[in-house]
């Protein structure tokens, strides 16, 4: 059985909180809501709480973990060494969802940062987390709670979905704010570099560095890293049990889109399959002629509407028992780059026109 602990995202009821801090401190793993997705956590100092997280998730044990802490005076816990740029993005950006690779303290076991000696650290803005980090007094190793390879979870329904049975507990307090996961920014390297677009854009960043970000192609979601050195660096990633087929307007051209994704819906639809379409508000009435289910993830004009209903749509595809998924791709400026990072690991076949 799996424990499901409801309390109000804003005003956490401190019950709650203490019920599930104490099956942290015991050894167990809680799903909790973060800003951005639901984690799955565990006390970073117990070796066999984190590898509850690893074998519930059936994620691979080179795949690090972020560790989360509720308030700056942790960080001397869990990093050493730290350069002046961290000081200046953590005192604009925390608590927020920006992940900075730090050099690992030795008081952190390896099995929380895949082996590596460098570690991802973010501070939650979100009350249940930073008031379950502040109750178990330590800092929270937590990736997100779903099973590896799935879409991330932005409801306690989700985290049920994939993880009952497999966890101790589930805090519910109601679907995450951002609906994506956090930035990741390794600031060891010079210039710094994206591991992972998020929830924070790249370009909102540089300009508190005053510098560029280097941007490599495995953060553009066109493959994996060698090493991971932070999550979604390495192995496939959010996808839908339904295939998913991306397709990408390269020049802007969303004519040539469209007539790409009507043409493959009719193609699939020849042989048989249920077609679902992944389309912006700006787009979906140029197929309802298609006898398709129809998904609408937001504006082209409202990135943020776009990234927080992404992994929910995904999902959605599997509830409708679609056998193909077709999905619009978007322009990589600001939080579109978050997106087609995750479209681009998600999707069985990407299409540029």
């Amino acid at each position: 059985m799996t424990l499901i602990l409801k309390t109000n995202p804003t005003s956490p009821d401190p019950d709650i909180l203490r019920c599930a801090a104490e099956i942290l401190r015991r050894g167990g793993i809680v799903a909790f809501p973060t800003e951005t997705v639901y984690g799955l956590g565990a006390v970073i100092y117990n070796e066999d709480a984190v590898r509850k997280v690893y074998v519930a998730k059936m994620r691979p044990p080179d795949n690090p973990l972020i560790v989360h802490i509720s308030r700056e005076s942790m960080l001397e816990e869990v990093a050493i060494n730290m350069p002046e740029k961290a000081y200046k993005l953590i005192n604009k950006f925390w608590p927020g969802p920006l992940t900075l690779i730090l050099p690992r303290s030795p008081n952190i076991p390896k099995i929380v940062t895949g082996g590596l000696d460098v570690v991802a650290v973010r501070m939650p803005a979100h009350p249940v987390a930073l008031g379950l980090i502040d109750e178990v007094g330590s800092p929270i190793a937590a990736p997100s709670a779903n099973l590896a390879g799935r879409p991330s979870p932005t409801t306690a329904e989700h985290v049920i979905r994939d993880l009952y049975g497999r966890i101790d507990a589930i805090i519910d307090a109601g679907e995450t704010l951002y609906g994506v996961e956090s930035t990741i920014l390794n600031i060891l390297t010079d210039p710094p570099t994206l591991l992972r677009p998020g929830a924070y854009p790249v370009e909102e960043i540089e300009r508190v560095l005053g510098e560029s970000i280097y941007i490599p192609p495995f953060a553009r979601g066109f493959a994996e890293a060698e090493r991971a050195l932070a999550p979604g660096m390495k192995y496939r990633h959010y996808a839908p049990e339904t295939p998913l087929l991306l397709v990408e307007p390269r020049s802007g051209d969303l004519e040539a889109m469209v007539s790409t994704i009507r043409s493959l819906a009719i193609k699939h639809l020849g042989v048989g399959e249920k077609v679902c379409i992944v389309a912006s508000a700006e787009t979906v009435d140029r197929y309802r002629d298609l006898p398709v289910e129809l998904l609408v993830i937001g504006s082209r004009r409202n990135m943020f509407e776009v990234a927080k209903n992404l992994f929910k749509t995904l999902r959605r595809l599997d509830d409708l028992n679609c056998t193909i998924g077709i999905v619009e791709g978007f322009e990589e400026r600001g939080l579109g780059l978050t997106v087609m990072n995750r479209l681009r690991k998600a999707s069985k076949t990407k299409i540029p026109v």
